[in-house]
């Protein structure tokens, strides 16, 4: 071992989204923990979109928020743009998004990381882990790094984006890197295989940038931001900066035409690329083989910042050439003397199926070492953020001798992404919809701290001030509510009244004078779980169901070769992903009614045996 030898709790190496957020949550909750990147300078840096959230990954930001995480601040000190998504439909369905100043939003978090305790920021090459095999058992101990220096943690975190054996593609020009500018990270990839574990290639693109002074605005349509933005963080009371609009225009058939002339070009189709590509965020390559009877798609203009003339062009992800991506603009209108920044790419890069892993993001293969992030075969910042708290606060709960925690289905939608990857795995970039989770009429972009910010606080994972916001904002909650059943209205109790369609919060105060004095936060709260009470009543129900399902525990060692009539395709799934509970194994793809009977009726005889 080198001289050159540093002692932490907790090591967790890249510093993106899942970075960040793993390596804050293991040292606010104690765990002295060293955050290890090839460049100071990428800290939190938002490496395709300059956007946080959206449907179903802006009720992820606010989840993290309430379990004390970076991210939701940090869009609300630098967003440019704010906009709640499916507001004209229920309350389930509403989810954040901004446009961030991505310069500022990547500061912003660099100075949170670098002035959290117990946390210590180092620029590292990572080129090995290392490990110790006693018996049937391997654990990690640390890393090795470039010049001849060691970290040793009894946890380590790997968060590495797309940087494994990353390779970026434009046209038939193949460089190696996970992100513009940037290079791989080989080293991890080999010390995975030579651990054993299963590596697969999926891959990602990114779309041009045009500098903003080249484009006709006269000519496309403008997309601002909402008249009273809402914040992600719930430390945030209100949001006054000033908001940038965004843009949208139009391919049409000749960008479309163009685009088939050339895709023997295009290293998707040409055969220089054959990894799995995410299929809701596909290329325009891929949206005008598919869709192929649309004479348009839309493409969304989103400044990058308020220092930068550089445009983001959403929907337009591309690897095609550079000429080619040069002709497409000058065909689509307002963007016909368009200049291009930066051009798109497309980046194929190794990760683990997470299937590898157990509910708390620990591999099933090494103790000790977690992963996080794309690593995961996840795509979008948001699940990054999700995964990487969930990551750092076990790798720190391990250490010190603690149960891990993760949330369950019905608390959240980081525990359908987290109990979605480790159970079905994926076989394309994993992204968060609202139609994943079961329960999404409980797991509301606004209730996000009423389920998890008390939990937070019994983990250590959150401050004195935001238990006593969120303390505030429940007796509140209960004054309103006490208030509203004590009333009445027309002869009928107020929260009765308050159930009719057209009667609206405005309303009731106006009938209800001392309603008033409730804030607007906890108002929203008391209108909610009264319109909706009886959707809520019939969804908790079904909870409490699954809940006895998840109580009968499965051994993590038992033996499913064992049971002698399980099918020979359920012995083989239930082995490789071992589940913890019945719940978690009916959800395996392909397992049955009666397997799961089997394997009841044989631990209830091993249970009486």
């Amino acid at each position: 071992m080198s001289s050159n030898c540093y002692q932490y709790d907790v090591i967790v190496i890249g510093a993106g989204h899942a970075g960040t957020e793993a390596a804050a949550a293991a040292a606010r909750i104690g765990a002295r923990t060293a955050l290890l990147t090839t460049n100071l300078d990428t800290v939190g840096q938002m490496s395709c979109n300059p956007a946080i959230g959206g449907v179903a990954k802006g009720q992820i930001v606010r989840e993290v928020d309430a379990l004390g995480g970076l991210m939701g601040q940090a869009i609300d000190a630098t967003g440019i743009q704010f906009r709640m998504l499916n507001c004209r439909k229920g309350p389930a369905m509403h989810s954040p998004r901004a446009q961030a100043d991505k310069r500022a939003y990547q500061h912003y978090v660099k100075c949170q990381i670098e002035q959290q305790t117990n946390l210590d920021l180092r620029q590292e090459i990572v080129e090995d882990l290392i490990t110790e095999t006693k018996g049937t058992e391997t654990r990690v101990l640390g890393v090795s790094v470039r010049g001849e220096a060691s970290y040793m943690a009894p946890t380590v975190v790997l968060t590495t984006g797309t940087f494994l054996k990353a390779i970026m593609h434009t046209g038939d020009e193949k460089t190696a890197g996970g992100r513009a500018g940037e290079g791989t990270t080989a080293g991890i990839s080999g010390a995975l295989h030579r651990l054993g574990f299963e590596l697969e290639r999926f891959k990602t693109g990114t779309p041009p940038r045009l500098n903003a002074r080249t484009i006709d605005y006269s000519k496309v349509e403008s997309q601002p931001g909402d008249e009273t933005p809402q914040p992600f963080s719930f430390l945030t009371d209100k949001l006054s900066a000033e908001q940038l609009p965004c843009h949208i225009a139009y391919t049409n058939e000749s960008v479309h035409d163009l685009i088939r002339e050339n895709l023997h070009r295009a290293p998707m189709y040409s055969g220089q690329i054959n990894s799995r590509g995410p299929r809701y965020c596909p290329s325009i390559e891929d949206k005008v083989v598919r869709f192929a009877d649309k004479t348009g798609h839309q493409l969304f203009l989103e400044p990058e910042g308020w220092k930068t003339q550089e445009v983001y062009v959403n929907g337009i992800s591309t690897s095609l050439p550079r000429d080619v991506q040069d002709q497409m603009f000058r065909m689509i209108k307002g963007l016909e003397n368009a200049r291009i920044m930066r051009y798109g790419y497309a980046v194929e890069y190794d990760f683990c199926p997470p299937t590898q892993l157990w509910p708390h993001l620990e591999s099933k293969r090494v103790g000790g070492l977690f992963f996080a992030g794309q690593i995961n075969g996840t795509t979008g910042y948001e699940e990054a953020a999700g995964q990487g708290l969930i990551a750092g606060l076990n790798a720190a709960r391990q250490t010190a001798s603690k149960e891990p925690w993760v949330p369950t289905r019905d608390q959240a939608y980081i525990g359908v992404l987290v109990d979605d990857l480790v159970t079905a795995g994926t076989d394309e970039p994993y992204r968060m919809f609202t139609s994943r989770a079961e329960y999404r009429l409980l797991l509301r972009q606004d209730n996000a701290d009423r389920r998890l910010t008390q939990q937070a606080d019994e983990l250590g994972l959150i401050s004195d001030q935001r238990l006593q916001r969120y303390q505030k904002k429940m007796a509140q909650m209960e004054n309103g509510m006490r208030l509203l059943k004590k009333s009445k209205v027309e002869n009928v109790a107020a929260d009765i009244y308050l159930k009719r369609p057209e009667i609206d919060w405005q309303q009731m105060c106006q009938l209800i004078p001392e309603l008033t004095s409730i804030e607007a936060n906890a108002a929203q709260q008391c209108l909610y779980d009264i319109k909706y009470e009886g959707y809520i009543s019939r969804q908790r129900v079904e909870v409490e169901r699954q809940q006895r399902h998840a109580g009968k525990r499965i051994p993590p060692t038992f033996d499913y070769n064992s049971i002698g009539p399980l099918r020979n395709e359920a012995k083989e799934k239930l082995s490789k992903i071992r589940p913890l509970n019945l719940d978690q194994a009916k959800r395996i793809s392909g397992i049955t009614p009666a397997d799961l009977a089997l394997v009841l009726a044989h631990m209830e005889s091993k249970r009486k045996t």
